[in-house]
């Protein structure tokens, strides 16, 4: 057996890219960061921020290029997929990157803190409401939480 599911909070470092395919199946490509705090060798805390390329098809890619912009915090579920492809020179080049299944919108800076979740391909978003096949249905936005550094103990 195994298993290949991915988890993402992040904020989009861009604004949402839509496109079309031939066939006119949507597709939208999402930039996100995650930022955890590190202990340095020197014992100093900083910030390490991680990007992540995450691709959303159908509707729910449509729905991300009208609901989400740079700065909004994003809740991913997917799968890792790697693409094999080609540069100018002929080099075989890698990008891996994450098929989102599920994106939930989650409150930003200035923004409501009214949480959306598109799955799949369903035309309509589904704001709160709790779901049997949604473990995190119940899960408050972000930015109703305040924390200040000196809160974490650690």
């Amino acid at each position: 057996m195994a298993i290949n599911k991915v988890f993402l909070l992040g904020n989009l470092g861009a604004d949402p890219e839509l496109r079309y395919t031939t066939g006119q199946n949507a597709v939208c490509q999402l930039r996100i960061a995650t930022t955890e705090k590190r202990k340095g060798a020197d014992g100093n805390w900083s910030d390490h921020t991680e990007w992540h390329q995450v691709v959303v098809w159908g509707k729910q890619a449509e729905n991300c290029k009208q609901y989400l912009a740079k700065g909004r915090q994003a809740f991913i579920e997917g799968r890792l997929q790697t693409r094999k492809w080609q540069d100018k020179e002929g080099n075989n080049r890698y990008s891996t990157e994450i098929v989102a299944s599920n994106v939930q919108f989650v409150g930003g800076r200035g923004e409501s803190s009214s949480q959306g979740s598109y799955q799949g391909n369903n035309s309509m978003p589904d704001f709160g409401g709790d779901t049997m096949d949604d473990p995190f249905a119940s899960v408050k936005p972000a930015e109703s939480i305040s924390l200040d550094d000196d809160d974490i103990p650690f």
